[in-house]
């Protein structure tokens, strides 16, 4: 046996200093393709290589290290196989940033400089991410970890790409995309928010070439009528039959355009139901164009600023600016008919934040639909499951209305598209090698398509490109299909769609079993964390408090603002339990520095409640450790020997093993932490522990068996707990767990045991309800001596229990005792209806269907309690006018907010109910007196 003192303090920096190298060293996080284990694998959501530790971060990281830590105790080899994004626009912004700094950019340095100083930048900064993940103990294989522009996973990218392309399932086009400004590059629909905004709209005046009249139209961009080809509107508008085919001076420009009848772009019932048609700004404008052959006008460049052909007096402005040119025209030439106040929702970039501009480009897209269709079937059949089952919706609305994909990017960091275009006869070359020349014509003039893949193209591959693929791996064969994917509902459509639809094409099989979506982390308001609005709290805050290193110092110095008298360290541990309890199913999680306290509070009653039970055990000789395996095992403790309250915390301890596992195989991870917090709290510390001290301090040789017998129980207990709790708190078990006494044959870690399982044989249903029945009574005369005033010291001469059932009776004699040492009584007397009614001057409780009655004479000095229920009395009457008489207020009760109201009338409830219990205690407090004074 090894037995290691636990401090008398928990200190969650020094238990969390040593043990994730100790779990490193000794290879606990690696993953055997080779093994007999059913595997059990998940794929870490690659965090951007330019990230830093955030909540969202946290709370992955908790709910898969559940996962995985329990899947590895309960038998299974598991794999969490980790990696980083190489996060193509924001890394190439943030190292743009650099050169601008430097007075250069990428340009002059050339795209082979410009990529080896991003690499130089990966290198140097590229691993923050992951070093912050390994604070929070996440247990990944880290000799797998993966960067989505490594060899293995480029060459992966490249296999797909062409892939794709034989299949016709990848095509170069020209069609209309959304172009940022700022990040300089195509986005893809998903990479643009559209949120409702306050705008305008305006009404402007195009005459009619023929003097015949005017046609009105409406828009929300005033600036892009410089390009209009057209105006369009529905054939059976009556207001307009007679003006298609006519020509319209377009004001300003001098050009001549074209009425249309179109019956898909104009609305008779929405605006004046004439639409100006800018094909070369607009998607849908763009698809009318191609409906009636109009020609493409592009009036606004890449940068956002007016080009030719528009007229010279705006070549060169900003489109904004541009615009309130535009409106000055028109007012001047008298034809703006009117403006509107109108909320729209521009496109922006999820990047920059920039409203993007559509602007017709040549591009690479993927095809949607023939990738989409067999994704749908997968989730429909249940191959994979998604998790809350609200997302299957929102998954297959996705799906079903899913429109081609753009995968280029005008950017130089990234997977480089592998085409070639022959500069002689304008063959496309797309190969899996680079050509040396065109396989068309023979031409050596060939030239590469200077773009790169999106990045979110590599992320959809990462299930089986990060285990060997294209190759025939073991690692691919044994851990793919993987069982679940857990990841935020905010990436449903960036990459878990686009998973599944990469995974069915390539592997055949779904790339995930289940799929558990996550909700958003949020301050304690609700609201959603930023730094603009000064509401973030970063992990490594809460984890090392004053002493965390790497910390954002604008974060910093909003934390001491909120809480000047500073935040300790809570401890990984802490921070992460309370992600756990809060990440109920489908609710976002409203985090608060307080309740990260509240459950490092938590963990230090398990300490205190260790610590006492490892007090308690150095004489204990542990029995070899397969006895707390399974049910087919030999016990540490002689069933035969132990008393009631260890029968009752084992039948409870069956209770919480098999509730953990349900919530655990049903991504309840809220209701496996609430179980295992309850337990620890009330029944094994506050309730067993006392139980037990008297058989756990006797020093008689004929009780050596039973205290024998409660200390196997006790260590049983203990282990059990700590291996439940390890996946969520995995510190403080690791470092407690290494101090339990044990047999030689133990393994090494905690994390290497085994999950703990159902022992039916230890259910003892009959002494369960007996000692949950003794606990109601216990409680109860807690109660009474709270209420009437009886000083802790005191010890209550005798209980009665009035109770005609002799099951009730027959419990409480056999566990008198208990009830004696825990609510300091010195005798407990079972008593029938009639001898308890004939008791006078006694408190009286109702528990568990029997009457309790105390007597208080000599307890209690009768003037002095009077004196106190008679003040509380006058207090609790005051405070019942006074809501009354707000309640009573025909105005208050119409006019303030139903929830003020209904919060008053609790209120007032609540006062009766208190006045109802003071006048009791006074009436009951009155008989005694009269009985002293007979």
């Amino acid at each position: 046996m090894r037995f290691m003192k636990v401090d008398e303090i928990y200190d969650p920096t020094r238990v969390e200093s040593n043990w994730y190298e100790f779990w490193t060293e000794k290879g606990f996080f690696k993953a055997d393709a080779n093994s007999e284990k059913p595997p059990y694998t998940i794929m870490i959501p690659p965090p951007n290589v330019t990230g830093s530790l955030h909540m969202g971060h946290a709370l992955f990281v908790t709910l898969q290290d559940m996962l995985i830590r329990w899947k590895r105790m309960d038998g299974y080899e598991a794999l969490w196989l980790p990696g980083t994004d190489h996060a193509g626009i924001a890394t190439q912004v943030m190292v743009e940033r650099q050169l601008a700094a430097e007075g250069t950019d990428r340009h002059e340095l050339g795209r082979e400089a410009f990529i080896e100083r991003v690499w130089e930048w990966k290198r140097e900064h590229g691993g923050r991410i992951i070093d912050q993940l390994k604070h929070l103990g996440a247990s990944c294989d880290w000799e797998r970890e993966r960067f989505t522009l490594d060899e293995g996973l480029s060459r992966a990218v490249r296999e797909a790409f062409v892939t794709l392309y034989e299949e016709g399932l990848i095509y170069r086009a020209e069609r209309m995309v959304d172009w940022d400004p700022v990040g300089q590059t195509v986005l893809s629909d998903l990479e643009v928010d559209r949120e409702e905004e306050a705008g305008k709209f305006w009404y402007m005046r195009y005459p009619l070439a023929d003097g015949s009249g005017e046609i009105v139209v409406g828009t929300t961009r005033p600036e892009t009528m410089l390009g209009d080809t057209a105006v369009a509107v529905h054939p059976e508008d009556e207001r307009y039959k007679d003006m298609i085919g006519k020509m319209i001076d377009l004001p300003i420009v001098g050009r001549q355009i074209p009425i249309i009848a179109d019956t898909e772009l104009p609305d008779p019932e929405k605006g004046t139901g004439a639409v100006k048609v800018t094909p070369a700004h607009d998607p849908n404008d763009f698809e009318c164009g191609k409906r009636h052959n109009l020609e493409l006008i592009q009036v606004i460049g890449f940068d956002a600023k007016m080009i030719a052909p528009a007229p010279e007096a705006f070549v060169g402005l900003d489109r904004y600016e541009a615009r309130k040119l535009v409106i000055a025209r028109f007012e001047e030439l008298g034809l703006l008919e009117k403006i509107e106040d109108r909320p729209f929702a521009p496109g922006r970039s999820e990047r920059t934040g920039v409203i993007v501009e559509p602007l017709p480009m040549l591009q690479w897209f993927v095809k949607g639909k023939p990738l989409a269709d067999p994704a749908i079937e997968a989730v429909e059949s249940g191959q994979t499951e998604i998790i809350p089952e609200v997302w299957k919706k929102t998954y297959d609305h996705f799906m079903y209305n899913i429109r081609d994909w753009c995968i280029s990017r005008q950017l130089w960091w990234g997977h480089q598209i592998p085409a070639w275009y022959c500069q002689e006869c304008d063959e496309v070359i797309v190969t899996r090698e680079d050509p040396t020349e065109c396989s068309a014509c023979g031409s050596t003039h060939i030239k590469r398509d200077e773009d790169v893949l999106d990045t979110w193209f590599s992320s959809a591959l990462w299930p089986f490109s990060t285990l060997g693929w294209p190759e025939k791996t073991p690692e691919l064969e044994k851990f793919y299909t993987t069982q679940v994917l857990e990841t935020g509902f905010d990436i449903l459509f960036f990459w878990v769609a686009r998973m599944m639809m990469m995974g069915i094409h390539f592997m055949g099989e779904v790339p995930f079993e289940k799929v558990f979506l996550h909700a958003m982390v949020r301050d304690a308001a609700g609201r959603k964390m930023s730094k603009t609005a000064g509401n973030v709290i970063d992990p490594l805050h809460m984890i090392y408090g004053a002493q965390a290193e790497d910390l954002d110092p604008n974060i910093h110095a909003e934390l001491l603002r909120q809480y000047p008298e500073g935040v300790d360290a809570q401890g990984a541990d802490a921070l992460r339990y309370t992600l756990a309890i809060y990440a109920a199913q489908g609710r976002d999680v409203k985090l608060d520095i307080k309740r990260i306290e509240g459950y490092r509070a938590f963990l230090n009653k398990l300490w205190n409640g260790a610590r006492f039970g490892l007090m308690n055990l150095k004489d204990f000789e542990a029995a070899p450790y397969a006895t707390y395996q399974s049910e087919s095992d030999a016990l540490p403790f002689d069933v035969e020997a132990i008393s009631t309250a260890d029968k009752w915390i084992l039948a409870r301890l069956n209770d919480t093993v098999a509730t953990v596992q349900s919530a655990m195989e049903g991504f309840r991870f809220n209701e496996a932490a609430q179980e295992l917090y309850h337990f620890v709290w009330h029944a094994f510390c506050d309730w067993y522990i006392e139980l037990i001290k008297p058989t756990l301090y006797v020093d008689a040789p004929e009780l050596a068996g039973q205290r024998r017998a409660t200390q196997g129980v006790l260590t049983y207990t203990l282990d059990t707990i700590l291996r439940l709790m390890h996946p969520i708190a995995p510190y403080i078990t690791e470092d407690i767990w290494q101090s339990l006494p044990r047999g030689e044959d133990a393994p090494e870690s905690v994390m290497i045991a085994s999950w703990p399982t159902v022992r039916p044989a230890l259910s003892f249903a009959g002494e369960r309800e007996a000692m949950e029945t003794l606990i109601e009574l216990i409680t109860a005369i807690r109660t009474i001596r709270g209420e009437t005033n009886v000083k802790p010291s005191q010890t209550i001469e005798e209980a009665f229990f009035v109770t005609e059932d002799a099951a009730q009776a027959a419990i409480i004699e056999a566990g008198a005792a208990y009830i004696q040492r825990q609510a300091k009584v010195e005798r407990v007397s079972v008593v029938g209806r009639e001898k308890g009614d004939a008791l006078s001057g006694a408190a009286t409780a109702v528990a568990a269907g029997v009457d309790i009655r105390i007597p208080l004479a000599g307890l209690i000095d009768i003037d002095e309690e009077r004196a106190r229920l008679t003040k509380e009395l006058e207090r609790v009457r005051d405070d019942i006018a006074f809501v009354s008489k707000k309640l009573g207020n025909e105005k208050f009760v119409a006019k303030a907010p139903e929830a003020i109201v209904a919060k008053e009338r609790q209120k007032l409830a609540a006062y009766e109910e208190e006045q109802a219990t003071l006048e009791k205690g006074l009436a009951e407090l009155e008989a005694l007196a009269a009985s002293s004074n007979a």
